[in-house]
C-alpha cells in the first residue's frame, strides 16, 4: 500500500481536483445517463469511473482500497491534463465540461 504521506497528498489532489459534491456528482451521472424513454437506477447511472468517483467521495481515508488510490490518481491526471492552461478550453465546450464533470470536476465552478 501507498505510505501515508503519499496517500495523505493524493486524498488532498484528489479533493482538490473533484469539486463536486457526492450529491452534486450523484445527480449529474443520472441526468448524463438519462434517455428520452429510459433512466437508469440511481445507483447504476453514469460511467464505471464515475461511479467510483462517488463511492470514494462517501469514504473515509482509512477505508480506502488499492482500486480507489488507483481510480483517484487516474482522476487527479485526467482533470490536470484536462485543466491545463495550455490546453485553453473553447467557449461552449459543452463535451470536454460534461467529461470532467462525469469525474466530478465542474469547471465552472471556482
Amino acid at each position: 500500500m501507498t505510505d501515508a504521506l503519499e496517500m495523505d497528498a493524493l486524498w488532498e489532489d484528489f479533493h482538490r481536483a473533484v469539486n463536486m459534491t457526492s450529491a452534486e456528482l450523484a445527480a449529474w451521472l443520472r441526468v448524463g445517463d438519462a434517455g428520452e424513454t429510459t433512466e437508469p437506477l440511481p445507483d447504476r447511472a453514469g460511467s464505471d469511473t464515475g461511479q467510483h468517483v462517488l463511492a470514494i467521495l462517501q469514504k473515509r481515508r482509512t477505508d480506502l482500497t488499492e482500486d480507489d488510490l488507483r481510480v483517484m490518481e487516474e482522476v487527479v491526471n485526467a482533470v490536470q491534463d484536462e485543466t491545463d492552461p495550455e490546453n485553453e478550453p473553447v467557449a461552449g465546450d459543452t463535451a470536454r465540461r460534461h467529461r470532467l464533470m462525469t469525474l466530478g470536476h465542474d469547471p465552472l465552478k471556482g
